[in-house]
């Protein structure tokens, strides 16, 4: 069945749309408690943009929105800005639990018992291996030590301090510590989205649990939440299945679910029908994307599933087009090869790498076809990779620049642990040709390469390689 014929026309591709913050339904208490929370509660946007990123807990970790500060060099943080994520439904989808009462109905023995922690010292199971050793088991939730409450206290004494905590929310908080959580992710997940902390303990298993089923991989749970600790609240039979059956749909294999999942969790808080299908209406109808290549370009770059697709196309094909005089058909082989290229900043990120390419002699044409061929050349640093390799083909070997033409993918390759290497292997072989340095030596795998260009072992080319590598290293180390 074609894929067009799911995705039914919309009059309004685009509906205007708001993200669900479900804090009306959800009381929070916090009669024990005299003093106000540090941190103030932040919306359940994934935006980063909407939160402070230098805000500090007292004991002076940054707040981060994700595990790490590190940033694609080329990501545009210009066009959209704050109105990027303005398209989201204002159903994030169906079942999206946030009933308060709802909880309680369901919580039954194996849930949240008198507050006390499941997995504190007290009050947990045990669960012995086949070596004798105690391995913690996430299905026991049968603890009811009255010492156990007390041993979350203490246990969360620093948390408590930090932010408004409830007793009740502790039995979560052990569950979540088995995957890593410490008391500085629970302030995020605090800081980004409260609710999702005052989830029942035996509901947030099933859920997590389900995500792990369909490929999610344990260790990336921590990642996952930190990103989108809503994804507590979606229940498994109303959104998160409907979302793995939509990818499923879009000819996604099950074994590459997990990535996409790990890598856009947010995906679970758009709605299928009025956000998520008419964006693959918009990448086949307007973009030109063919639909024997939507898996591939989603697995590429899930995030194009949940931006702003028609205003990053436009923007982006219009530049293009001027630049370049690009044809609609060389844009469209760009997305598709690397649909990365949505994401990047055109006066940040395409712009001056076009002119660094113009600046080493290339003409338009030139240009074009050296990025329809390696679209990520875009994404290449220009001072740590573009410059260096430009250098080094001119300089040492004897390269003109017109020869990337035919060769892009040089571009593409390490100075340190290819190009360098095998040019110097060859000069010690005495092999290396006159004149010019063939850049199609650096194209094939190590044994190809060691069999038809140098006519030696890999073990030779490699322990020459690991040499090399140590000799600079070395080098700058003393400079430093």
């Amino acid at each position: 069945m074609a894929l067009s014929s799911l995705y039914t026309p919309n009059s309004t591709l685009f509906p205007p749309h708001s993200v669900y913050l479900g804090f009306n339904s959800i009381k929070t208490t916090r009669s024990r408690r005299t003093s106000c929370s540090r941190l103030p509660v932040s919306s359940s946007h994934s935006n980063p943009k909407i939160l402070k990123s230098n805000r500090r807990s007292r004991f002076g970790q940054r707040l981060s929105p994700y595990d790490n500060d590190n940033e694609h060099q080329a990501v545009d943080d210009d066009d959209d800005d704050e109105d990027e994520y303005d398209w989201l439904s204002d159903d994030p989808g169906p079942g999206f639990d946030n009933d308060k009462h709802k909880r309680k109905a369901q919580a039954t023995t194996n849930g949240s018992i008198n507050g006390g922690s499941m997995y504190s010292r007290m009050g947990r199971k045990q669960k012995i291996n086949g070596n004798g050793k105690v391995m913690l088991d996430r299905n026991n939730y049968t603890g009811k030590d009255k010492e156990s409450g007390k041993s979350s206290k203490n246990k969360y004494r620093r948390l408590l301090d930090d932010i408004d905590v409830d007793e009740k929310w502790f039995p979560l908080l052990d569950y979540l510590g088995t995957f890593g959580l410490k008391d500085s992710h629970f302030i995020q997940m605090y800081s980004r989205h409260m609710p999702s902390l005052q989830i029942n303990v035996t509901a947030a298993k099933e859920r997590l649990d389900y995500l792990m089923s369909v490929g999610v991989k344990t260790k990336d749970i921590k990642k996952i939440l930190m990103r989108q600790p809503q994804i507590l609240q979606y229940t498994v039979e109303s959104n998160l299945k409907s979302h793995v059956a939509f990818l499923v749909s879009l000819g996604i294999q099950d074994s590459r679910i997990g990535q996409i999942i790990t890598a856009t969790p947010s995906i679970f808080s758009y709605s299928v029908e009025n956000s998520l299908k008419p964006t693959v209406r918009y990448l086949i109808e307007e973009v030109g994307i063919r639909e024997s290549d939507l898996s591939k370009v989603v697995q590429l770059s899930p995030q194009i599933l949940v931006q702003r697709i028609d205003n990053s196309w436009n923007a982006r094909y219009r530049f293009l087009s001027k630049e370049l005089g690009a044809p609609r058909d060389s844009i469209v082989k760009m997305v598709t090869k690397h649909p990365q290229l949505l994401h990047y900043s055109i006066e940040d990120g395409l712009l001056p790498r076009i002119n660094f390419l113009r600046s080493i002699g290339m003409h338009n044409s030139d240009i074009l076809k050296v990025s329809t061929s390696l679209t990520q050349v875009f994404s290449l640093s220009l001072e740590g990779n573009l410059k260096p390799k430009y250098l080094y083909l001119v300089n040492e070997l004897q390269n003109e620049v017109k020869s990337l033409t035919k060769y892009p993918t040089y571009l593409s390759l390490s100075l340190d642990q290819r190009i360098r290497p095998r040019h110097k292997f060859l000069v010690a072989l005495k092999k290396a040709p006159e004149g010019p340095f063939p850049l199609s030596s650096f194209v094939p795998n190590d044994e190809s390469f060691c069999q038809q260009w140098a006519g030696t072992s890999v073990d030779k080319y490699l322990a020459f390689r690991q040499r090399l590598l140590l000799k600079d290293l070395a080098k700058k180390y003393e400079r430093s």
